[in-house]
Parts: structure tokens; sequence; C-alpha cells
């Protein structure tokens, strides 16, 4: 359910930029987003569907790049790109220490719009 008011955010982005740019039908929105972000491509697209219903975005497809999680080793300081939901999600490549910093992940922006 959190994917509502994400979406909503979302669309909030795509009308503030379609309305600058003049455009009058956005026919694709491609999104990065966080593989941490724990937000589900089904229930995006489901709840960006009924919000954009009567909007210039009405229709429009969700273009989404599942961007990797990037961390800074707690123990020597190198950043890493980890796969979450695995037994290596964490543990460092250069030391073997588990934990540190999550750099990238869990963000979700608006990378480009689409017009028709």
């Amino acid at each position: 359910m959190h994917e509502l008011p994400v979406m909503n955010g979302i669309l909030r982005v795509v009308m503030k930029h379609a309305a600058l740019n003049r455009v009058t039908k956005v026919a694709a929105i491609q999104l990065q987003v966080g593989k941490l972000s724990d937000l589900e491509e089904k229930w995006m697209q489901h709840y960006f569907d009924f919000l954009t219903k009567g909007t210039l975005a009405e229709g429009a497809k969700l273009e989404i790049e599942w961007g990797d999680v990037v961390m800074r080793c707690g123990g020597c300081g190198q950043e890493f790109t980890t796969e979450p939901a695995t037994d290596t999600f964490g543990i460092c490549p250069h030391c073997g220490n588990k934990g540190g910093e999550i750099l990238s992940g869990k963000e979700y922006y608006v990378k480009n719009m689409v017009a028709q």
C-alpha cells in the first residue's frame, strides 16, 4: 500500500514537468528504483493507473530500471555492489567484513518522460 503515496508524488513531478514543457499526452515514464526501496512493480503500475485517470498521463506505462544496492564497507571503507536477499548481502568482497553504510538502493525518481 505504500506504493500509493509514492506514485502520487511521482505523478506530481510528471504533471509539473509536462506543464513546463507543454506536453499534452504522456506515453511512458522511465523510473529509477532502488532494489531496497520495497516497491513492487505490479502495485506501482496499478496505483499509477488509478491516480492518472482523467489526466494527461492516463494510460502511461511505467518503465522501471532497478538500481543496484551500493554500500561502503564499515571495515575497509571500500564501496561495493551487493544483491538483496542473498547469502552474501552486505558482505564486503574486498575484506569480508559484514555491514557498512548503504549509499544507494532505496531511492526512486523520474529519469525521463516520453510524450506522444
